[in-house]
């Protein structure tokens, strides 16, 4: 999944959060294919997404959350927050490699003013938050991203599927040795 997008030469945050991207994009695809087919109506609790809705939500985060990140305001009143269920794994895996390429694609281009500018939530006109575009992207994009993909490895955990290697070695695979 190389889609390694040049940063502007200004910009040393740009550039770093595109290789960030870029690993963590790798990281998740490895996550993501180890879902079962077969389980994607499969929920812990009935609170919970399904795993199907999970994988969706988890492959759908940078390319809909970079399209956000280039508005200056955001109505949350007006948003479904309900990820779809997808068809098969295979939507799910070309749902992330579109929005990974999104993402990479938009914050490639931006400039510093760009990232220092501000960004806001609002719902019905009254305002949830105020940020940095940046604070934005890494909070609510790049963090958000990390702990959807932790609970996913919860799910394959409950699943009895073996859990890859996210930053070190898991019960079930050790990139060490």
């Amino acid at each position: 999944m190389s889609t390694m997008v040049k940063a502007p030469q200004a910009s040393r945050i740009v550039g770093s959060m595109l290789g960030e991207i870029e690993r963590e994009a790798q990281t998740t695809k490895r996550v993501l294919e180890r879902v079962p087919a077969e389980k994607l109506a499969w929920q812990p609790k009935p609170k919970s997404m399904t795993l199907g809705q999970l994988a969706n939500h988890i492959a759908m985060i940078p390319g809909n959350l970079s399209q956000l990140a280039q508005l200056d305001e955001f109505d949350a009143s007006s948003a479904n927050f309900t990820p779809p269920m997808p068809k098969d794994v295979a939507e799910v895996l070309a749902t992330l490699d579109a929005g990974v390429k999104s993402a990479m694609a938009y914050v490639g281009g931006l400039t510093e003013a760009a990232l220092e500018s501000k960004w806001r939530m609002v719902a019905q006109g009254k305002e949830i938050f105020s940020t940095s575009r940046e604070d934005f992207l890494r909070a609510v994009m790049l963090n958000h991203w990390y702990h959807h993909r932790g609970q996913m490895s919860v799910y394959l955990r409950l699943l009895d599927v073996p859990v890859p290697s996210i930053y070190g070695p898991s019960a079930d695979e050790n990139p060490f040795g």
